[in-house]
């Protein structure tokens, strides 16, 4: 197959763990410190292999620590991936690397406002590329060869590390050093990138998101301030109500498992529902639904559904872009 006659991929480079240099090939943990993270285009070099699959386009989108994304990358991210679907109609797909921190929550914003059927694929590593055993250059090529495949159409955005492809809505980071860290819990993952150089798929996501999301960042300049109140035992009510005194414009409760907290965080969360501060409840258990009960509905509350307090953070955020109104909010978290 010509060169040409293969599918263009966008490479957008964040920074992260993939591209940090570490001191010497035993670093794995201290590499972060001297701040060395290689370009994209150099990121590319390492894996020549990728020219099998596609044509790929590296492009320099930032280059930070995971910890280091702010809110305004994911406007600009998904801005950048939507002009670049718009503009460029050959372009099968984009993959983009990042740092593994925060990845599913780019992810899963992503998730909700690229505009698109095509593949958007998020990937990172474990380890160094120049580290023992590092999964940096196996996650990258395996990135583009799914971002390039007509198997990822369609399916939302995905990640892939560790041979695994994921759903941004479900996966999760679960250990903190393991190459085998991303999972989606009781959903299970949704295919593989294999080293017999297919994209193969079992699944596919049942919610809604890209292309069918209502949400746009097209005009947005930032997003709603969301906080997150964290519940355990003997656990108060003052981060709620440091939260409200500060202006934000909502809160998510990462409550205890079915979706309560401590009475006097519960007292506050119903304060600041009254005083018109939209209030998610989201266990922290990291599997299970928070239903919406009678009593949740009485106190004005949103029920968060499966989700992570996390991304029930982002999906709150992008909600109050379009509306204030509770029960419109809650079909936004019975939907998305």
């Amino acid at each position: 197959m010509s060169t040409d006659s293969k599918p263009i991929v966008y490479l957008l480079g964040t920074g992260g763990t993939i591209a940090t240099q570490g001191a010497n090939r035993m670093d794995g943990t201290e590499y972060g410190t001297a701040g060395i993270r290689a370009p994209i285009q150099e990121m590319l070099d390492r894996v020549p292999e990728a020219a099998d699959f596609a044509q790929v386009k590296a492009e320099q989108f930032i280059n930070v620590a995971s910890t280091g994304i702010e809110l305004d990358h994911w406007l600009a991210l998904a801005k950048r991936i939507n002009q670049i679907f718009s503009e460029e109609p050959e372009v099968a797909g984009v993959a983009v690397t990042h740092g593994t921190a925060t990845l599913e929550e780019t992810a899963y914003f992503l998730n909700l406002t690229v505009k698109s059927r095509k593949p958007v694929v998020v990937t990172g590593a474990m380890r160094p590329p120049t580290a023992m055993g590092t999964d940096a250059d196996v996650n990258l090529l395996n990135a583009i060869q799914t971002a390039a495949s007509p198997e990822s159409v369609g399916r939302g955005v995905v990640t892939v590390l560790n041979n695994e492809i994921q759903a941004a809505r479900h996966v999760t980071k679960t250990n903190t050093y393991r190459v085998e860290t991303f999972k989606s819990g009781e959903f299970g993952f949704l295919g593989y990138a294999d080293s017999d150089h297919r994209v193969v798929y079992y699944q596919s996501p049942s919610r809604r998101h890209t292309y069918e999301s209502e949400f746009s960042v097209d005009g947005l300049t930032e997003l709603p301030r969301v906080e997150i109140a964290y519940s355990t035992a003997g656990g108060d009510g003052l981060p709620v109500r440091l939260f409200a005194e500060a202006g934000v414009s909502g809160i998510v409760s990462a409550a205890l498992a079915p979706g309560a907290s401590h009475p006097d965080q519960m007292d506050a969360l119903e304060t600041v529902t009254k005083a018109g501060i939209p209030v998610v409840i989201a266990a922290h258990v990291g599997s299970g639904r928070v239903i919406l009960t009678e009593g949740n509905m009485e106190r004005g509350y949103i029920a968060g559904d499966n989700l992570s307090p996390k991304k029930a953070r982002i999906l709150l955020m992008l909600a109050l872009t379009v509306t204030r109104d509770r029960g419109e909010i809650q079909r936004m978290f019975d939907t998305y």
